[in-house]
């Protein structure tokens, strides 16, 4: 099982965070997993297995290459408006962002660009770039269905044109998209309610009932939650993990406080909105822990047991291996 199989059963991994991504991936490999390594995911990436793009509730997500188009065609029409808000905001103008994109197609044209060489080319023009102004520019042009994160050039992960990387678009159905939205949904998330799956897609409750509605067939009822039946009961217990900054399993559902109560009293999630590594106990989040320099500090919440202490001590050493590799 690598990072592709991962991929494939949570559909789309938050990766604002490139190192979160990686550990979000590493967590959830099979014990025993041969070598696993940070630089797997990379190597996805550069042989175009996955890709990274701004999807679902307008973050950037890890997503398997074929997942990319209809993900996209699905949720990204609920972003321009605020994409467009943003830019104004930001200080570029209407036209300004028209040209960027312009320029922007034509320098990936040539070939992958990181966003520093993209930065250099729109601010040789006069085009805003400052703050979050780049940003905004790069996301209305991969909304437009133009531009990817794909393969790795160093450390940074460059943008190449959408078409060149993935080939050609099929026809996108809507309810076909739905419907599958809501199944591999359910195989990584489930049990969850449709408010679940509108608010971990960014999407309408409507849209989130409808695409429940194409898979009915397929469904058990747990209370008021629903699950793919042929899962069978899910097992909620799981090993321990040392998981990453951003990690799914603190946005899969509306709420946290089954996995996480009173969160920011906790620290789990800074005022400034961003989620901390955790701590994962194999039911709840019991703690947040940092890697600087090489050194690792755990701060759980509360004294913790004996076995899951003696546990957290392989998994610190697990997570400087991978992160090496």
């Amino acid at each position: 099982m690598g990072p592709g199989a991962v991929a494939r059963r949570l559909l789309a991994i938050q990766a604002q965070d490139p190192r979160g991504a990686r550990l979000a991936v590493r967590a959830r490999l099979a014990d025993g997993a041969e070598a696993p390594r940070a630089s797997a995911v990379d190597e996805a990436l550069d042989r175009g297995e996955l890709v990274v793009g701004w999807l679902n509730r307008g973050t950037l997500h890890l997503v398997l290459a074929d997942d990319y188009r209809w993900l996209a065609a699905l949720t990204g029409p609920r972003l321009v408006t605020s994409n467009r808000t943003r830019l104004k905001q930001e200080g570029v103008s209407p036209d300004q962002a028209e040209k960027a994109v312009s320029m922007i197609r034509r320098r990936l044209a040539d070939g992958p660009a990181t966003r520093a060489e993209i930065r250099d080319l729109l601010e040789s023009a006069g085009i805003p770039v400052a703050g979050q102004a780049l940003v905004h520019i790069l996301y209305l042009a991969s909304l437009r269905g133009h531009v990817v994160r794909g393969p790795m050039i160093g450390r940074d992960q460059a943008f190449v044109l959408t078409d060149d990387w993935l080939g050609a678009p099929r026809p996108f159905d809507p309810d076909a998209a739905l419907a599958e939205l809501a199944r591999r949904y359910l195989v990584g998330h489930g049990p969850a309610t449709d408010r679940d799956l509108a608010k971990w897609a960014g999407l309408t409750l409507g849209q989130a009932r409808r695409g429940l509605r194409e898979i009915a067939s397929e469904l058990r009822e747990t209370g008021e939650m629903v699950d793919i039946a042929e899962k069978g009961e899910v097992e909620r217990d799981a090993p321990v993990r040392l998981l990453g900054p951003f990690d799914p399993i603190l946005h899969g559902w509306e709420s946290r406080e089954w996995i996480v109560p009173g969160e920011r009293e906790r620290g789990v999630v800074t005022t400034n909105g961003l989620f901390r590594p955790t701590i994962f106990d194999g039911r709840r989040v019991v703690g947040t822990w940092r890697l600087a320099g090489g050194e690792m500090s755990l701060d759980p919440f509360a004294d913790l047991p004996a076995e899951v202490d003696a546990a957290l001590a392989g998994e610190a050493e697990a997570v400087r291996a991978y992160l090496a590799g």
